[in-house]
């Protein structure tokens, strides 16, 4: 029986964790009708419930609530984890949970696991899933209560035949310590499950870890064979019943929880396809409403589930692609994640542009199409999740937007494609500088992991190693933008300045970069600008008459609507086109001012000549942001002189789409509190949804206005003036005194039309440059939101670490244990993205916290050494020798038995050690006074721990060290055997 179970794991190895094909499923009933999704989602909830005490919670977000190690909850137990971590603020309502069930939104798009290029390949793998779990806390049950409850349910109440489900257990790792766990393997057979079907595998399928340190545990699984008897056993992971009762420490080591937790997760559109008997996920009723959906908005022959070389045209590989991402959208975009240019938004922007294309390209889809699924979606989920049914309407209107916007720019892409494909050989890859030209711009903005799957589609080689150096120069670029330091880029000298003003050449005119305008929606309609070519020049400067083959080069234009690097803003980014001409994309990587002309960096894969007549299109979502950061910095040069007083100066500021950064002049370093009232004043004015007005006047007009804001610059005449809140014409007049209320500046830079688009301000950073100069970093809208979040969960965690620490520990190990994770905290606190006057709190607090805890370790260890000082002084008897072993926790510990034992026993020389997990040693002497200079301790500890493989360090009269054995009689030999011979 062994040898064939053995044999049996050795097949099923594979097949675990795999995703299954799904075929040769049979019906669990060939009479009932199947039951449906939402009963067996109903009927979960309720058997937890109403048998066995659970509390049903809702689902969370599927937007991380202060976890910025996750771009989306990918998992039922992300919303649980202070329970895990200890971190619980204890007046919460979460610290009361005990028993816990519920069903669990999550995605599973970018980041570590991700199934985004799977969804549509095959038939099971989704983009968004729900988790059913349940959980208990505390202790409240452990190991056979959870299978007791998952056996009972799947077989009584869900039906399934037992003879169709198999279990694995841990089998244990050698190199952690770490035993089979044997009692889950004797509950599954007490429950009746054959030998036969209980497996034992390694950690890598069966043991469970929340990351690198933290909660982990052995976890059991249970497995439903898709073959039912026929043939070969397919089994597919049904419910992981995870049990965490390690915590994994910094050093690698496993301690045991304080207390023990039940976290399992079984995904619910696996096992409603099981219990509807379906060839797939998507042959069940979660899906195909979608489906159905699809074929009669699209027209295409109806889904038939066929995948790989089978799916002629990829028509059933669209459909399962449009119906999981339809889903994955309509959740995210209701749980306030929508579509963007960085993080969680832009792996969304991404899904809705992917089915935009599966859509239309594919299906044949009329435009508007896929918002017209949204209410499809509602209608299968939002009884689960009533948010859904809250936002249907923006919802759909949001996708129909982008698709709108979308389908334009992939239209054009297409072509671009096409007409580059035409001039490539048999044997050529695709340029990478076409692929890239085709991401670059938010108006195109093809993820470039679609024209991949474009490329492949025709069998073009891409030239990945193209892609790859340049977006190593991207990512330069970016983060020179971050923090900007003097670039030497292209740029017109003293001489070419010269002769172009010589020749007559009018400066560029840049009106066109104020050419936008507000939507009744919200969004923004920025212009195009159609220009002709005044010049071109290559690398090194030289004029030219015309450049092409991907050569960069500076284009000098009559006018242009892209902005320019100035005033602390970045330049705008984008594309240009010939005009006529619009399948081949000039990239424009940046605008820089030169004598009052603008120089566009353009790479130009085909000939560019002057005289052409091109037009521009800047990035959108690039120019949007920072128009969103630079009304922002207004708002906070205003805020910071609300709170410091009028006198306080502006010493300069940089924007980028990713953060801004502020330098003001401050009599002395800001507190806590002023940076919270500085963020407080910002978020009103922000929350009135003020009109920003802007309006070129005479230089005159501003020169003695009270309270408008300019920095000790030469301005142009006329200049421009933003106003927030209040008309331009009032607060230039003397007698309105308006400019000393709100944000009045002199500014050339673009801006929000309304404050509200800037969504919140958060300082998460400040230093001072020099004395009297202090910088401020912030940032705005998703990403403040989520520096706000990550402080609150920190300023729990020091709470409740506070509230441990003030329980007192009666152990050194606990003492110890809660000091570390201070110091983890502490590094948490330092490094993390949040509000900068919080950061300062809790850094204060953390500190005081800190002095107590290591005087609390201090104190036990005192007393810990003393008592085994005394144990070691009745087993050793008077002499000029002690060597032995002691248990300690730490280093320190050790160092104060040795001092201790040679108080008390003067003129003996001591050395000792304290074995540790994973075979590690700790070593601590002292040789008395009357045996030195011949004998020193830092030469005895040197020749003890290098006989374990360590090393030492210390003086002549303490030394102390480390090493690694698995026999310490020999060590401890070696060590009397040094010390006698110095003696």
């Amino acid at each position: 029986m062994a040898a064939s179970v053995a044999a049996a794991a050795g097949r099923l190895r594979r097949a675990i964790r795999r995703s299954p094909s799904w075929r040769g499923l049979r019906a669990l009933s060939s009479e009932a009708p199947p039951i449906q999704a939402a009963a067996v989602r109903d009927a979960f909830l309720s058997f937890f419930r109403d048998r066995h005490g659970h509390r049903l919670v809702p689902s969370a977000s599927v937007r991380p609530r202060g976890d910025p190690s996750l771009l989306f909850v990918n998992a039922g137990m992300n919303q649980f984890k202070p329970i895990f971590l200890g971190t619980v603020d204890p007046r919460s309502e979460m610290a009361g949970f005990r028993r816990v069930a519920n069903s669990q939104k999550c995605v599973r798009a970018g980041g570590r696991h991700s199934d985004l290029e799977d969804v549509g390949r095959d038939l099971s793998h989704h983009t968004f899933f729900e988790m059913l779990g349940n959980w208990a806390f505390g202790g409240e049950y452990f190991k056979e209560e959870a299978c007791s409850m998952a056996w009972e349910l799947l077989t009584q109440v869900y039906g399934i035949p037992e003879d169709r489900l198999w279990v694995s257990y841990f089998g244990g790792d050698p190199k952690a310590g770490l035993g089979p766990d044997l009692e889950s393997r004797d509950i599954w057979l007490s429950l009746g499950v054959p030998a036969s079907r209980v497996l034992s595998f390694g950690p890598e399928e069966n043991f469970w870890e929340m990351g690198d340190t933290g909660p982990c545990g052995p976890c059991t699984e249970i497995h439903y064979d898709l073959a039912g008897g026929a043939g070969a056993p397919q089994l597919v992971e049904l419910w992981n019943l995870v049990f965490m009762q390690h915590n994994r420490e910094a050093d690698g080591s496993l301690q045991p929880l304080p207390q023990r937790h039940v976290d399992t997760g079984m995904g619910l559109e696996r096992l409603v396809a099981v219990l509807q008997g379906r060839l797939s996920t998507y042959d069940t009723d979660l899906f195909s409403p979608l489906l159905d959906a699809i074929h009669q908005g699209c027209g295409a022959p109806p889904y038939s589930g066929r995948i790989g070389a089978a799916d002629e045209g990829r028509t059933d590989t669209a459909y399962r692609v449009v119906a999981d991402h339809i889903r994955t959208l309509s959740v995210c975009i209701a749980d306030g994640v929508s579509p963007g240019m960085s993080g969680a938004p832009l792996v969304l922007r991404r899904i809705l542009r992917r089915a935009v294309r599966f859509s239309t390209e594919v299906l044949r889809a009329p435009p508007g199409f896929l918002g017209s699924l949204v209410p499809v979606v509602v209608e299968t989920l939002g009884d689960a999740y009533p948010e859904l049914r809250r936002s249907s309407a923006q919802i759909a209107s949001l996708v129909s937007e982008d698709e709108a916007a979308f389908l334009a720019s992939l239209q054009r892409g297409r072509r671009v494609i096409e007409r580059t494909l035409k001039r490539l050989g048999p044997s050529d890859v695709f340029p990478a500088e076409v692929a890239w030209s085709l991401s670059l711009s938010g108006n195109l903005g093809l993820p470039l992991d679609l024209v991949e799957l474009m490329l492949e589609e025709k069998g073009v080689p891409l030239d990945t190693a193209g892609l790859e150096r340049l977006a190593q120069e991207e990512a330069q670029h970016r983060a020179l933008q971050a923090e900007p330091v003097q670039e030497q880029g292209l740029r017109l000298n003293v001489h070419t300045l010269g002769e172009l003003q010589r020749r007559g050449v009018p400066p560029t005119n840049d009106s066109p970069k104020y050419s936008y305008s507000l939507q009744p929606g919200g969004s923004y309609k920025f212009g195009t600008c159609e220009a002709q070519v005044l010049q071109l020049y290559t690398e090194d400067g030289t004029a030219v008459a015309s450049i092409g083959d991907g050569q960069r080069c500076g284009l000098l234009l009559d006018k242009t609507n892209f902005y320019a690097e100035q005033g602390g803003q970045a330049s705008d980014r984008g594309y240009l086109v010939l005009v006529g001409q619009q399948d081949v994309l000039f990239p424009v990587a940046r605008a820089q001012v030169c004598g009052g002309f603008i120089l566009h960096e353009v790479v130009a894969p085909e000939r560019l000549r002057v005289g052409d007549q091109v037009q521009l299109h800047v990035d959108e979502a690039w120019r949007l942001s920072c128009m969103e950061k630079h009304t922002a910095i207004h708002l906070l040069n205003w805020a910071l002189r609300q709170v410091l007083g009028p006198g306080t100066e502006q010493r300069g500021s940089h924007l980028n789409p990713e953060r801004l950064r502020f330098d003001v002049a401050t009599q002395a370093p800001l507190t806590p509190e002023q940076l919270r009232a500085v963020e407080v004043t910002v978020q009103k004015a922000v929350g009135r949804d003020e009109a920003v007005y802007m309006e070129e006047v005479a230089l005159a007009r501003t020169a003695h206005v009270p309270g408008l804001r300019s920095l000790d610059e030469v301005y142009p005449d006329p200049v421009r003036v933003v106003s927030v809140g209040v008309p331009v014409a009032h607060a230039l007049d003397p007698a309105s005194q308006a400019a000393l209320h709100t944000s009045v500046e002199l500014c050339c830079g673009t801006h929000l039309l309304r404050t509200g688009a800037i969504g919140d301000l958060v300082i998460i950073g400040e230093r001072q440059l020099v004395k009297g100069i202090t910088r401020l970093l912030a940032v705005n809208g998703e990403q403040a939101q989520q520096a706000r979040e990550v402080g609150q969960r920190l300023a729990q965690e020091v709470e409740a670490t506070a509230a441990r620490l003030s329980q007192g520990s009666r152990h050194v190990a606990e003492a110890h244990r809660l000091s570390k994770d201070m110091g983890r905290l502490t590094d948490a606190v330092d490094t993390a993205t949040m509000p900068q006057w919080q950061r300062r709190e809790l850094q204060a607090t953390l500190k005081a916290l800190q002095r107590r805890a290591n005087t609390a370790v201090r104190k036990l260890e005192m007393g810990q050494a003393a008592q085994k000082t005394q144990e070691l002084l009745q087993r050793h008897m008077e002499g000029p020798l002690i060597v032995d072993t002691v248990s300690t926790e730490s280093l320190s510990m050790l160092v104060k038995v040795v001092r201790q034992l040679c108080t008390q026993a003067p003129g003996t020389s001591v050395l000792l050690l304290s074995p540790q997990p994973l075979g590690k040693v700790l070593c601590a002497c002292q040789v008395a006074q009357s045996a030195t200079p011949a004998f020193t301790a830092e030469a005895w500890a040197l020749a003890v721990c290098s006989h374990m493989g360590g090393k030492a360090w210390g003086s002549r009269v303490v030394a102390q060290g480390t090493g690694s054995t698995a026999d310490l009689e020999a060590a401890l030999s070696a060590a009397r055997a040094y010390a006698l011979n110095q003696l």
